[in-house]
């Protein structure tokens, strides 16, 4: 399936008849807060698989961030491999805790990190996922990474620009970073 930037994959409370894999592109789950605000759960990038859910229906949105290509498997085929086939379930398996320590993960760097620490914590995690560690495109907004971190946009920006001045990082334009430093990500991220 090909879908355009900003466009929806599924939405919360629609049935979980299928289960998703990101080829190319990237994808954000969001839960909406009753006073509308996005909290941004989670991107999946490509080889990522989403949508997997314990009830009937979706928890959560999904969102194409930019262009992207995703397969869908039915929920159904999965279920019924996993109870014939050891190694399908055992697979299966290694897939829920994987989602369940990034979930962890995300939930500790909320809830324990300041600004800085949390974009550089971010920045860090994107560097473990893309073949030159130095390197990283950015397929999503300030306004992306903001609602991820619980953050506004306004702070995103400011500690992009005082890792910049920190020569931790070059930032060549607003969707590419240069880990100049990773020492020092490291050190912000840990403080």
């Amino acid at each position: 399936l090909r879908f355009r930037s900003n466009e929806e994959v599924f939405g919360e409370g629609e049935p979980a008849d299928y289960i998703y894999r990101v080829v190319s592109g990237a994808v954000r789950t969001i839960k909406f807060g009753a006073d509308g605000r996005r909290q941004i759960m989670a991107f999946h990038f490509p080889g990522d698989v989403f949508g997997l859910e314990f009830g009937a229906e979706h928890s959560l949105w999904a969102e194409a961030v930019g262009v992207s290509e995703i397969a869908a498997v039915r929920r159904s085929l999965i279920e019924a491999a996993a109870a014939q086939d050891t190694g399908a379930a055992q697979a299966l398996t290694r897939l829920v805790s994987r989602q369940l320590q990034a979930a962890q993960a995300h939930a500790l760097m909320l809830g324990r990190k300041g600004a800085g620490e949390r974009v550089a914590a971010f920045l860090l995690q994107l560097a473990e996922r893309v073949a030159s560690s130095r390197e990283i495109d950015l397929p999503m907004s300030r306004a992306d990474i903001a609602d991820y971190l619980a953050l506004t946009i306004e702070t995103v920006s400011r500690a992009f620009t005082q890792m910049e001045r920190d020569h931790a990082i070059a930032l060549p334009s607003s969707r590419h970073v240069v880990v100049r430093d990773r020492c020092a990500l490291e050190t912000l991220q840990a403080a």
